[in-house]
């Protein structure tokens, strides 16, 4: 089991609480399983079904990163962002991969893979699961803040991301380019990326700006900057 080390715990529980109650504690680290797809890739179609497979599984937090660069092809993407895009590329960056792809799948932000093999994503959510790890610590405090508590701050430093995905299932009609007149089906579409702050390894509190929707779900993810690693992943 993915464990939290108990000395986070601690630190965390002396931060202030005031301004509603926190989360229950979690019992197991979830995978953060991130998926880069678009309207206009063909091969897309599939791997958004093997992301809203993961999604079902209660220690995977599966998210739909739409990118734009498929667009030129005829068809804008209707959930794509350019922080999105620029997300795919940091990951490029810390892999040292050649360039961006689709449909590309990163897990807790240390590996990638091509989301048309889907055995080897399952295989790898699998054994990132099972992985001791020891992360910070995280709570919601009501509506507007989460906690994180302290850990070890890796090289280059760490952020703080909130993001806020649509967890109903989105279809989409596309009319143009590879997909023409097929119905493209998305889970878990990520609609806003925020970074809240910078992580120092020490208890700390961000503050949530306000959603544009109520129904979107939040989830807050701690991750090195220079590396991508994912550090610590909560949700509400």
């Amino acid at each position: 089991m993915r464990r939290f080390a108990l000395g986070s715990l601690l630190l965390l529980l002396a931060l202030p609480l005031a301004g509603g109650a926190a989360t229950a504690r979690p019992t197991s680290a979830p995978v953060v399983v991130e998926l880069f797809t678009a309207q206009g890739c063909s091969d897309c179609r599939e791997a958004n079904q093997l992301l809203m497979r993961l999604a079902d599984q209660p220690d995977v937090i599966a998210l739909t990163f739409a990118v734009d660069y498929w667009d030129y092809l005829g068809w804008k993407d209707t959930y794509a962002r350019p922080e999105f895009a620029a997300r795919q590329r940091a990951y490029r960056k810390a892999m040292n991969l050649r360039d961006v792809y689709t449909p590309q799948i990163v897990v807790d932000g240390k590996r990638q893979l091509t989301a048309v093999e889907a055995d080897e994503v399952e295989a790898a959510v699998r054994e990132e699961a099972r992985r001791d790890v020891y992360p910070p610590e995280m709570r919601f405090m009501g509506r507007d803040r989460v906690a994180v508590g302290s850990g070890r701050m890796p090289k280059g430093g760490a952020s703080v991301w909130l993001v806020r995905y649509d967890a109903h299932p989105q279809d989409v009609t596309v009319r143009k380019g590879e997909n023409r007149g097929q119905v493209v089906r998305h889970g878990n579409v990520v609609r806003e990326l925020t970074r809240l702050g910078q992580w120092r390894g020490r208890p700390a509190v961000y503050r949530i700006p306000k959603t544009r929707s109520a129904e979107l779900k939040t989830v807050v993810i701690v991750q090195a900057d220079r590396s991508g690693a994912v550090l610590a992943a909560g949700r509400r």
